[in-house]
């Protein structure tokens, strides 16, 4: 069993009933959230990029959990040195955790932190086999044809995929990435947060209505058993 509950732009958590984790911890500033970071208790924590909105409350969520944190290694080694303990992966890696099997995948974005804009390495999507399904989360990227070689690859159970544009695929190119990895269900994410990627979800489910995928809206702490 894998129950995943979506928390508004990119964050998602998941459990198999006995190990939790959480994807893109972006709580505190997120419009859309309707849970404090201070609420959050989990086993691990995945940080797809190193954007404000994504690594959000990884550090102060880690500490008070203590939490391992599974990143790719440049962003991983500066979670790291706000002392928290990282599990350090990079692209096409993949590694057996006590919950399951984590592999990281390619995703066409950037990644930097702090105001610094500190340089944090490649970002990154995640596969996650966890409670005897698969999930995928894409992190923030383009488009790329490598999403046959991900689906193809893989019985995919539930793909989260942005739709929002502007920063990252936009509607039309993730109907496109849905035929590509053809998951049995797919969850839209990140759109709607502010004005600049204010997509309609219901476009896209109406542009998937003749594909065997099934599209699901998620509002901000509903769940769905993939």
């Amino acid at each position: 069993m894998l129950r995943a509950t979506f928390h508004g732009h990119s964050c998602v958590m998941a459990t198999d009933g006995k190990y939790n984790i959480i994807i893109d911890p972006f709580l505190t500033g997120n419009p859309q959230a309707i849970i404090n970071a201070d609420e959050v208790k989990v086993d691990y924590i995945l940080v797809t990029h190193g954007h404000g909105d994504h690594l959000g409350d990884t550090v102060a969520i880690a500490k008070r959990s203590k939490a391992i944190v599974i990143a790719p290694n440049e962003l991983a080694t500066y979670i790291s040195k706000h002392g928290v303990k990282t599990h350090n992966m990079h692209i096409g890696g993949a590694f057996n955790f006590p919950f399951g099997r984590i592999k990281l995948t390619i995703a066409h974005h950037g990644s930097a932190a702090g105001e610094e804009l500190i340089y944090t390495g490649s970002p990154c999507g995640f596969l996650v086999m966890m409670g005897g399904k698969t999930l995928y989360h894409s992190g923030d990227t383009g488009l790329f044809y490598d999403m046959k070689l991900i689906g193809d690859g893989n019985q995919i159970d539930l793909a989260f995929l942005p739709i929002g544009d502007n920063f990252t695929m936009g509607i039309d190119d993730a109907v496109i990435a849905v035929e590509l990895l053809h998951p049995k269900i797919v969850v839209p994410i990140h759109y709607q947060t502010w004005p600049v990627i204010d997509a309609e979800p219901f476009e896209f489910v109406n542009k998937l209505k003749d594909f065997p995928t099934e599209v699901i809206i998620l509002k901000p702490g509903e769940s769905i058993e993939g």
